[in-house]
């Protein structure tokens, strides 16, 4: 049982041929908007073709981003069953700030680019797509291999993680290709860690402060936009998303697109955004030693105890960077995050 809103789906579809219509509202198996392997699934079934999902069109009911009617942008291989669809109006040709996969031909191109480099032993299956990722798991002989492609306003995520595979291989997923906006991956084994347990921590948390003091020093990314005091912390090399659902249970962290150059406390603050509160003691016990072990003089208990209104401050200005540099149609996927992190940020300095 799903413990979120059911998702019905609506395809507007455009197939070699040119653009043929829509399908009926037609359930899925995730309530997740952006999850769309259940999608193409569903549409293989019902109009008996492969297809790629390029974007969302709209959302009806459900609750941001789970659940509810919600239309797409679909692109069909081959052509499908032309009574299967009713006639409706073609969605716009073109927008400001459409990513290159949400057009025409977009995913197909980023599987062949990445079949220049990898020989796949199947079919390419699209697992996600909207304004932030389009991401591809492509079967080979060695396993897996995660096509990743992301914004021009994102770190290039393979020299993110070549940098902190430099430093400690076992945090981070291999690099196996990279271009501008894209990547190939080795699989990370082991499940997410959302629920996140204090082990897990102790393996996670002081690997990454290590890194993070051996890159320490002049800055290699864009820097965070929002500065606080070091407390003889040192600014460094961020991953910008260090919740625990970028973590797996094999200790590797993923999605390291949102890094920055910053002051390390921001990473912890978000890992206690998501983290059960019971765990926060944890956390910044485990995260304060780890930066005492190696920089006797700083004081991370204080820099912990301010870096929470910095770290939402940080957040807004994220969220509204993906605001300012998306589609009109997928801002719905972040409208009002700038102010409920700019709201929690007022409460912290009140509090």
């Amino acid at each position: 049982m799903w413990d979120r809103p059911d998702r019905s789906i609506i395809a507007l579809v455009s197939t070699p041929g040119g653009f043929s219509g829509r399908t009926r509202a037609i359930p899925v198996e995730t309530p997740n908007w952006n999850h769309v392997e259940p999608i193409n699934t569903a549409l293989r079934e019902l109009i008996g073709v492969e297809t790629s999902v390029l974007r969302l069109l709209s959302a009806e009911g459900g609750k941001v981003p789970f659940g509810g009617i919600v239309t797409y942008h679909v692109e069909a291989h081959e052509e499908p069953d032309h009574s299967l669809l009713e006639p409706v109006d073609a969605p716009e040709p073109d927008a400001e700030h459409r990513l290159p996969w949400a057009r025409l031909g977009g995913p197909s191109e980023l599987v062949e680019w990445a079949d220049s480099v990898i020989t796949r032993t199947g079919p390419a299956v699209q697992v996600r797509t909207w304004n932030l990722s389009s991401v591809h798991r492509l079967p080979t002989a060695d396993g897996p291999v995660w096509l990743k492609a992301v914004p021009p306003f994102f770190a290039d995520e393979g020299a993110v993680i070549k940098t902190v595979a430099a430093h400690d291989p076992t945090l981070v997923p291999e690099v196996l290709a990279g271009a501008p906006g894209r990547v190939l991956l080795s699989q990370a084994d082991g499940a997410n860690c959302w629920q996140l347990t204090a082990e897990q921590v102790d393996d996670v948390v002081p690997r990454w402060v290590a890194v993070q003091h051996a890159l320490a020093g002049e800055p290699r990314l864009q820097q965070s936009a929002v500065p606080m005091p070091d407390f003889g912390l040192p600014e460094t090399l961020t991953h910008g998303d260090f919740h625990p659902g970028n973590w797996r249970s094999s200790g590797v962290v993923i999605d390291w697109s949102d890094a920055v150059w910053g002051h390390p406390a921001l990473d912890a603050c978000r890992l206690m955004e998501y983290a059960k509160p019971e765990l926060h003691d944890h956390i910044r016990r485990v995260w304060s030693e780890a930066w005492l072990a190696l920089r006797p003089d700083s004081r991370p208990l204080e820099a912990l105890a301010i870096a929470p209104r910095a770290s939402r401050l940080h957040n807004a200005v994220k969220y509204q960077e993906f605001l300012d540099n998306i589609e009109e149609s997928e801002r719905i996927y972040h409208e009002g995050d700038p102010q409920v992190e700019l709201r929690e940020a007022l409460r912290l300095v009140a509090g």
